[in-house]
C-alpha cells in the first residue's frame, strides 16, 4: 500500500481508536459505505450514529470516498481494503450460542464456590452469564478492549472469555475463593483474565485507575452498595467513551427503594443510556422475582469528581449490613485488651490498607470485628510496627483451627511472629498479636514493602541479600522465579492470597 492509499485508512483507524468500545457502531458506518451509495440521512438512520460522527468518518475517508448524486460510497478498491482492515464482515448476525458454551459455563458455576450470604451473593444462571457476555459483544467493540468486573461471584469474566476471548479481562473481588476459582479456570482454558484482591470500601489497586473501557458489576442491592460500587467503577473508567454496566433489581412493591438507588447513580453524574428489564435471572433472590435489570450508564465530565468514598455498611445481611449495629468499644473491652497486651489501649483503630500503616509507641489495636475473612492478612501486610494487635471475631477463618493458624503464620513469617488469643476478651472475640521479627530474607523484604511494585522490591531484596548481584542479574533471577510474570508489575498487597503465597514461597527458595 502506498502512502496516498494509507493516509485515509490511517485517519479512519485513529477515529476508531478514539471511539473505544463504541467503535463497533462507528464500524457500522463504514459498512454502510461499502455497498450502494447512501445519503447522509440514510446512514444516520440505519446506524443510529450522530450526524457529527458520521461526518467525521466521511471526511476521514478522503479520496477513498465517492460522492455520487444519490449519496456516498467507498471506491471498489477501498471497500475491499476497509472490509479486511476493520473486520466489517463480522458485523452481520451474531453467532448463535452453542450447547458446548452453555455446558462450559454451567460447569464453571457448578464447580465454583457456594454463595456467601453476608456478601449478598446470589448466583446468576449460566444463561444469564452468557447473555451478559453476548450483549457486550453485540453492542461494543471488544477485540482488545479492557473489561473489568467489580466483584464476580457470577463468573461473568469467564462467560465473556468464552464469547469473546480477544477482550482483556480483569477481575477485582473481596472473596479469595472466587479469585482462586477464576485463576484456575482461566489457566486451564488459556483465558486472558487478571485477578486482583480488594475491598472496595478501602480503595482499589492503583493499576486500575482509568484503565477500563467497560466495567460490569452486580453489587449489593442497597443504595449504599450501589453508590460504592458505582463510585469505584468511575475511578476505573478510562476517559472518553467508557461505560458502566450494572445489574440491579427491586420489587415493584417497593418502588421507593428503586428510586433511592437510581438517585445514587444520578448523584454520581451518570446518564442512563438504557435500562433493560428482567435481563438477569438468579437462583434465589425471590424478593425481587429472581430477576434484575441491566443498567447501561454513561459517565459525565463530573462523575469522577463526584465519586467520593461511600459508607462501609453496604450489604443486606450480616455484620456489614446497613442495619447492623456497630460493636461496642466500651471501657471494659478496652481494659481487657490492655491487660492482654500489657500496655494501655485507649481506642481501637479502623482498618484500611490503601497505604502502608505505620504505628509507633504503644501497640496499636485494629478493630476487625466486621472482617469477612480477608482483612486480617491484608492488615498484617500493610502494618509496619514492632507490635500490633487485631480484635477479630472468635470464628475468624484464619484462627479457628491449627491448620488455618499455621498457614497464616507461614505467610507472614519473616515479618511477624503471631500469637492467637481465642475467646479473648470474651467468648465472641479473639485477639491476634503480631510482634516484629528480625530477618534479612528476600521474603521479609517483600512483606515489609507490600505496597511496592513486586518486581522492583524482589530485585532489590535479592541484591541486598546476596551483596553481589547486579540489577540486571537480579532482574533475570526474579523473572525466572516469578510464578506469574504479570504480577511483577503489581503490588503484593493486591494479589489474591493464593498467588501471594506462591510468590513468598518462591522468594524463600
Amino acid at each position: 500500500m502506498n502512502s496516498a492509499e494509507s493516509e485515509p485508512i490511517e485517519a479512519v483507524r485513529e477515529l476508531l481508536s478514539s471511539a473505544g468500545p463504541l467503535a463497533r457502531r462507528a464500524r457500522e458506518v463504514l459498512a454502510e459505505l461499502t455497498g450502494d451509495p447512501r445519503s447522509l440521512d440514510e446512514i444516520i438512520r440505519r446506524t443510529g450514529v450522530s450526524r457529527r460522527t458520521v461526518e467525521d468518518f466521511l471526511d476521514a475517508t478522503g479520496e477513498d470516498l465517492e460522492r455520487t448524486p444519490t449519496g456516498y460510497r467507498l471506491t471498489d478498491d477501498a471497500a475491499a481494503r476497509y472490509r479486511a482492515e476493520f473486520a466489517l464482515d463480522e458485523l452481520g448476525a451474531p453467532p448463535t450460542r452453542t450447547a458446548e458454551q452453555l455446558g462450559l459455563m454451567a460447569g464453571f458455576i457448578t464447580t465454583g464456590p457456594p454463595p456467601t450470604t453476608a456478601l449478598d451473593h446470589v448466583t446468576a444462571t449460566p444463561e444469564t452469564a452468557l447473555r451478559r457476555a453476548e450483549w457486550m459483544r453485540d453492542n461494543y467493540d471488544l477485540a482488545g478492549a479492557k473489561v473489568l468486573c467489580l466483584g464476580d461471584h457470577d463468573l461473568t469474566s469467564l462467560a465473556l472469555s468464552i464469547v469473546e476471548p480477544r477482550a482483556q479481562m480483569r477481575v477485582v473481588d473481596l472473596d479469595e475463593r472466587i479469585l482462586r476459582h477464576i485463576d484456575s479456570a482461566a489457566a486451564e482454558r488459556g483465558y486472558d483474565i487478571g485477578s486482583l484482591h480488594a475491598d472496595l470500601r478501602f480503595g482499589l489497586p492503583p493499576e486500575l485507575e482509568s484503565w477500563a473501557d467497560l466495567v460490569f458489576t452486580d453489587p449489593p442491592y442497597t443504595a449504599e452498595g450501589i453508590g460504592l460500587f458505582a463510585a469505584r467503577a468511575a475511578e476505573c473508567l478510562a476517559p472518553g467513551n467508557s461505560r458502566l454496566l450494572l445489574a440491579y433489581g427491586y420489587s415493584p412493591r417497593t418502588p421507593a427503594l428503586g428510586h433511592k438507588v437510581q438517585q445514587e447513580l444520578l448523584r454520581l453524574g451518570m446518564v442512563f443510556e438504557a435500562i433493560l428489564p428482567r435481563f438477569h435471572s438468579y437462583y434465589g433472590a425471590q424478593a425481587i422475582g429472581s430477576t434484575s435489570d441491566l443498567y447501561v450508564c454513561q459517565p459525565t465530565a463530573h462523575t469522577r469528581k463526584l465519586a467520593l468514598r461511600q459508607a462501609s455498611s453496604i450489604y443486606t445481611h450480616g455484620p456489614q449490613s446497613v442495619e447492623a449495629v456497630a460493636g461496642s468499644t466500651g471501657q471494659d473491652l478496652l481494659e481487657s485488651v490492655s491487660g492482654l497486651l500489657g500496655s494501655s489501649v485507649t481506642e481501637l483503630r479502623s482498618p484500611g490498607w490503601a497505604r502502608p500503616v505505620r504505628a509507633s509507641g504503644d501497640p496499636a489495636v485494629f478493630d476487625l470485628r466486621a472482617d469477612p475473612g480477608p482483612w486480617l492478612l491484608r492488615m498484617l501486610l500493610a502494618c509496619n510496627a514492632e507490635r500490633v494487635g487485631f480484635l477479630v471475631d472468635n470464628n475468624h477463618p484464619d484462627i479457628t483451627n491449627q491448620l488455618a493458624q499455621t498457614d497464616l503464620i507461614e505467610l507472614v513469617s519473616g515479618k511477624f511472629r503471631l500469637r492467637f488469643h481465642r475467646s479473648t476478651p470474651d467468648s465472641k472475640h479473639a485477639v491476634v498479636l503480631a510482634e516484629a521479627v528480625e530477618s534479612d530474607s528476600v521474603a521479609a523484604q517483600l512483606l515489609r514493602r507490600a505496597h511496592g511494585k513486586l518486581g522492583n522490591t524482589w530485585r532489590e531484596g535479592l541484591i541486598a541479600r546476596t551483596g553481589e548481584l547486579t540489577k540486571r542479574e537480579a532482574k533475570q533471577q526474579v523473572a525466572e522465579l516469578a510464578p506469574n510474570p504479570d504480577d511483577l508489575a503489581r503490588r503484593l498487597i493486591d494479589l489474591p492470597r493464593h498467588r501471594a503465597s506462591e510468590v513468598l514461597a518462591r522468594a524463600r527458595s
